[in-house]
């Protein structure tokens, strides 16, 4: 049944709001516009929405029909997000920002806003509330990313560039450390399957 429950949205939207975390993807954000991406605001919103919003109900379903489980996702979720986190630290190019949609699909839509780490909160919130409350607080996360990722060159201009150089460095390093605990967290869970597994053998 489709309810909404305050106490719920307010601690969805906690949850989902520390994992999808656009304040600390600013300097992504820059860093790819810097490098010629375009990001259109409403399309990267709104394709994180409908990415998250289907994944929510046909998540588990979806990955089953491809033989691949949560974990095995996640692990490839988190290289991609090593690969962005090299290229704010050691400032090089690796990704090539050549998706037909500008930067808005790949990589804000997808897998920074849309990935592996939301992917799995989102199944984890659906067995503990209910489901209008998770569609409330994803609804409302996605609006705090739409004025982020709108008003990226406001905040750049404040915070300056010597600011944005620091938040890149230093969020370059928040975000491998994010991708390193994705990829052991998950590779833990696939050790724990496969265990059982090979004694049999």
């Amino acid at each position: 049944m489709f309810e909404i429950n305050l106490l719920e949205v307010i601690s969805a939207f906690i949850v989902l709001f520390a994992v999808i975390d656009i304040l600390g993807s600013i300097p992504i954000i820059i860093n790819i516009r810097e490098k010629g991406g375009i990001i259109n605001a409403l399309q990267a919103s709104s394709i994180s929405f409908v990415i998250l919003i289907v994944f929510l109900f046909l998540g588990e379903a979806l990955l089953g029909l491809f033989g691949v489980d949560i974990s095995s996702f996640a692990i490839a979720g988190s290289f991609v997000l090593m690969i962005m986190a090299f290229e704010m630290i050691l400032g090089v190019e690796i990704f090539r920002h050549d998706s037909p949609g500008g930067a808005s699909i790949v990589p804000i839509a997808f897998p920074l806003i849309a990935g592996a780490g939301s992917f799995t909160t989102l199944l984890a919130l659906r067995s503990e509330f209910a489901l209008g409350s998770i569609i409330t607080s994803l609804f409302l996360n996605i609006v705090v990313v739409f004025l982020v990722l709108n008003y990226t060159n406001r905040i750049e201009k404040f915070i300056g560039a010597g600011g944005v150089y620091v938040l890149k460095k230093f969020f370059g390093i928040i975000l491998m450390a994010m991708s390193i605990r994705l990829f052991m967290s998950n590779f833990a869970n696939l050790l724990i399957d496969f265990l059982p597994k090979l004694k049999g053998i």
